[in-house]
């Protein structure tokens, strides 16, 4: 399942890049890293759940809300609702 989550997160990216604005670039290189890490620590970990991956991106989530202002907070938070749907349908 990683797998196809990697695939998945990969073409939204890809999306974003190619037919995105300024707001759907940020939210991409945003969530890619954090995405990253958490792929890396669900392989780790040998979870490869899409609740595992909701649990780790809720902690994501957290951290961006004190790290980013509000806009740019709600912006990442719909981006990720519109990844995790994509993720939903593998």
């Amino acid at each position: 399942m990683l797998e196809q989550i990697d695939v998945a997160v990969e073409s939204w990216i890809e999306e974003a890049v190619s037919h995105g604005d300024d707001d759907a670039l940020f939210c991409s290189g945003y969530l890619q890293g954090h995405i990253a890490v958490v792929l890396a620590e669900l392989e780790a970990e040998q979870q490869a759940t899409l609740s595992a991956l909701d649990d780790k991106m809720i902690g994501c989530l957290a951290l961006a809300n004190d790290e980013l202002n509000e806009g740019d907070y709600l912006l990442v938070a719909n981006a990720w609702q519109q990844l995790r749907q994509r993720i939903a349908t593998l």
